[in-house]
């Protein structure tokens, strides 16, 4: 290999070497003669100079001259060159190569580039333009060093979690990609057969079904990096196609996966920041974490806990609050303490705006009052007794100067309002420290969730988790458990149904028919039949963790090509029309609803 260094390599100890670069001109520079390019790869960037005045008399400086005048931006080129000190005072500590520069001696035109749409530097002075146009051109975004560093934090992030698991006797196996269409909650990307016409795959939500029945067949412990397919509304960390890292283990417990999964996670921590990763990490039950924190994936970097107030308000004559409690409702509030940072600036405007902001979140509106050295003060303050101030006083550990504000509704509205002025009101104040990464285990989940308008039961994360509890009681738990980090929820797992009649039974309740049944999970059930052991696993979305860890606002960001809000890829224009012949072999018709004229139904 001709290149004996990268971009981002030379520092002051490689002062006096010849070297070889190769990468894009990123920008030059003419000081009277002077020659100056930053040249850019995949690790950084390095300053490139052409001094006639320090060139060997060996060299033919105006054939050298000649080539340099073609590096235009974006171009590839290859240079030699001696590596030197800049001059002093125009050292770049931004970069790592910043006090040393190559003095060109020789060099290629390796490829000509077209001018880019928009500027590659890193520098926060060159603004990036509007994500649609990055991801046109996301072969030129992943230039920036920005890019590629992700893209490499996510491959060590992965290699270290392989390693850990084929040490720890996992087994990767690839699962189908075609498969068959079952109902597991969000649509289908559906794949037509032309050898079976009227026939369609669907490509795979889960491995799901599938790493089950590896379990069925003894593998014992199975992994796979799974490529997944949802065709769901795209959101800042969700995405049509993504990858989790999918695990199944057999003749375990809960604690079992967990402790896998606790290990890995410390062994990735250990290789990409050198230090221990604290654990075991905290458990929560469903009904603290919405009891507390109005979430089911809370945020534990900072606290602002929700306190429910129904009992001790119910006796007051306040008429908003009596019109909730008739109706079944609670009131829940938020403490903010005045010796957290900036509460002390929660003013009156700072709480009105507060108010109209929990009106757009559709909460219906926000009652508070302030601690004093006297007890509350509010103008609501005058319907409650004594007795009650000093109550919710206790109950919500208010000091002076505290503000407290409190919410009321309908029980579920009501808790998820809360986790969202948590969240609001720790953004607001600066409480989210920096660089900081708390984990968290979800347990104790129900079963089911039953629908407010139909009264119909779905399940709480899919249909094959393992009740616990009366199995004809639609109040009945699940052994599952969801793995959160900073409020986002990695991935759910939980322990699997391996009796087929307790499967067959959770889909009965979940109103399918036993012909239903059969049709969709007739396979899947006939294979539990056959001696399946107790079994369980978990899926952690790898798109979503790096993110987190990498600070991003969007998967979209640790991802090399992925579709934009519209779920469409720019950088192949997908998805797009095809011809009709291709059409014709699969025996489908397409027809666009916008260009169907509607007399032609009739």
């Amino acid at each position: 290999m001709k290149r004996t260094h990268t971009c981002g390599e030379l520092r002051p100890e490689h002062l006096g070497q010849e070297v070889c670069l190769q990468g894009w001109v990123r920008f030059s520079r003419d000081h009277g003669g002077v020659l100056f390019f930053d040249l850019a790869d995949a690790y950084g960037i390095t300053q490139l100079v052409y001094d006639p005045e320090d060139v060997d008399d060996g060299v033919d400086k105006e054939a050298l001259l000649g080539i340099v005048h073609t590096f235009s931006r974006e171009s590839v080129v290859s240079v030699n060159g001696l590596v030197r000190e800049r001059v002093p005072g125009t050292e770049d500590d931004r970069n790592a190569t910043g006090r040393v520069e190559v003095l060109i001696t020789d060099a290629e035109l390796l490829n000509h580039s077209r001018a880019p749409p928009f500027e590659l530097g890193d520098q926060k002075e060159f603004l990036l333009p509007g994500e649609d146009m990055r991801l046109r051109y996301r072969y030129l975004d992943l230039r920036r060093t920005e890019m590629a560093s992700a893209l490499r934090f996510r491959h060590r992030f992965v290699s270290l979690a392989r390693r850990f698991l084929e040490e720890e006797g996992f087994v990767e196996v690839e699962t189908p990609m075609l498969c068959r269409s079952t109902p597991e909650g969000a649509r289908d990307f559906l794949v037509p057969s032309r050898v079976h016409p009227g026939s369609f795959y669907a490509l795979p939500q889960s491995p799901q079904l599938f790493k089950q029945m590896l379990m069925v067949g003894g593998l014992d412990r199975y992994y796979q990096l799974a490529r997944c397919f949802r065709d769901e509304d795209s959101r800042a960390d969700r995405q049509p196609e993504f990858t989790q890292l999918d695990l199944e283990m057999s003749f375990v417990d809960r604690d079992d996966i967990i402790r896998a999964i606790e290990g890995m996670m410390a062994y990735i921590w250990k290789g990409l920041y050198g230090v221990e990763l604290q654990t075991p990490f905290p458990h929560i039950s469903f009904a603290e974490a919405m009891s507390r924190y109005g979430s089911d994936k809370p945020d534990l970097r900072f606290g602002l806990p929700l306190v429910d107030v129904t009992d001790i308000v119910r006796d007051a004559p306040y008429e908003i609050f009596q019109r909730i409690l008739a109706k079944e409702g609670v009131i829940v509030g938020v403490n903010v303490k005045s010796s957290l940072a900036g509460a002390e600036g929660v003013g009156r405007n700072e709480i009105d705006r507060l108010i109209a902001w929990a009106k757009k979140q559709g909460m219906g509106g926000m009652t508070w009052m302030r601690a004093t050295a006297d007890g509350l003060d509010s103008n609501i303050v005058k319907y409650f007794t004594p007795e009650v101030i000093a109550s919710l006083r206790q109950s919500m550990d208010a000091e002076e100067g505290d503000l407290l504000l409190f919410l009321a509704g309908p029980q579920k509205r009501v808790l998820e309002a809360g986790g969202l002025l948590r969240q609001k009101l720790a953004e607001d104040l600066g409480l989210i420290p920096e660089n900081s990464f708390q984990f968290l285990w979800l347990v104790d989940c129900p079963m089911f969730e039953k629908d407010a308008v139909t009264g119909r039961l779905d399940a709480f994360h899919h249909p094959f988790v393992r009740p616990c509890g009366d199995l004809e009681s639609s109040q009945m738990g699940g052994e599952s458990y969801d793995l959160v980090l900073n409020g986002v929820e990695l991935g759910s797992g939980s322990l699997r149904n391996h009796d087929p009649e307790v499967q067959r039974r959770i889909f009965r309740l979940l109103g399918m028919s036993d012909e239903k049944i059969e049709e969709d999970f007739g396979f899947f059930l006939e294979a539990l039949s056959y001696g399946a052991p107790p079994h369980g696993g978990i899926a952690l979305g790898i798109d979503r963790v790096i993110s987190i860890l990498l600070g991003k606002e969007s998967i979209r960001e640790v991802i090399a090509f992925p579709k934009n809000k519209k779920a469409q890829s720019l950088v192949d224009g997908s998805p797009r029309k095809v011809e009709d012949e291709k059409l014709s072999e699969l025996q489908i018709m397409s027809v666009a609803f916008d260009d169907l004229d509607l007399e032609d139904l009739e």
